[in-house]
């Protein structure tokens, strides 16, 4: 069983999330904090897999929960939950050593699918945050570090360049694949690939490679 923690001041909030993740029958949430820094010890004194923390919370902010639970709980691994009006603190939580973001608006899927990618070690970055935070942040890149990312896209294949090009647009590995004529599968050895490649943490900073090299999709 994956052993998950919910802190959100918002008791409906945690009730919500709490029956989500229940449904699954692989996730067991044994714990909930009121409070940032309730978080934090409920995550160092008990058996916990994966932490979900919202960012607006009393006491300790949600990402700076992070990086304690970070110090005090190495073991447990934390998905933070944002709005597209935090999205400026995305990369803080992934600087962080965070597990990755999801919207406050997912799917209920979506939230499963985050938990079981977070325990199983990997990333999960909501794509339509993804694309949003993309969207933001890449600004029009100057010549120089066009120049750079372009230099570090020469190592992809043709068909890594289009597999990053979606990734760059927000695509998930499911909705990529169906575009590409691929299988979900498939897609994720290549993003794997690509990351080892262009020597990127997370899928967010393969996108703003794509970006910063003027990266489309084929007929986009």
């Amino acid at each position: 069983m994956i052993r998950v923690l919910v802190a959100d001041d918002e008791p409906l909030i945690r009730a919500g999330i709490r029956m989500i993740l229940t449904s699954a029958d692989d996730i067991d949430v044994v714990a909930e904090a009121r409070d940032g820094r309730e978080a934090v010890e409920t995550a160092r004194s008990t058996a916990v897999d994966v932490a979900l923390l919202d960012i607006q919370m009393p006491e300790l902010d949600g990402l700076t929960a992070l990086a304690e639970i970070g110090r005090v709980a190495p073991r447990v691994r934390v998905l933070i939950l944002t709005t597209f009006g935090e999205r400026e603190n995305v990369l803080r939580a992934l600087g962080h050593g965070g597990a990755g973001f999801l919207l406050k608006d997912s799917a209920p899927q979506e939230l499963i699918h985050a938990v079981r990618a977070a325990a199983a070690g990997n990333a999960y970055l909501s794509p339509a945050a993804t694309r949003h935070v993309v969207d933001t942040l890449a600004s029009p890149a100057a010549t120089a570090r066009g120049e750079e990312a372009r230099r570090r896209l020469s190592a992809l294949t043709e068909r890594e360049l289009q597999v990053l090009a979606l990734l760059g647009e927000g695509l998930s590995n499911a909705d990529a694949g169906a575009r590409l004529h691929m299988s979900e599968a498939t897609v994720k050895t290549y993003v794997s690939r690509i990351l080892t490649k262009l020597d990127c943490d997370n899928r967010v900073q393969a996108a703003l490679l794509a970006r910063d090299a003027g990266l489309e999709p084929a007929g986009g």
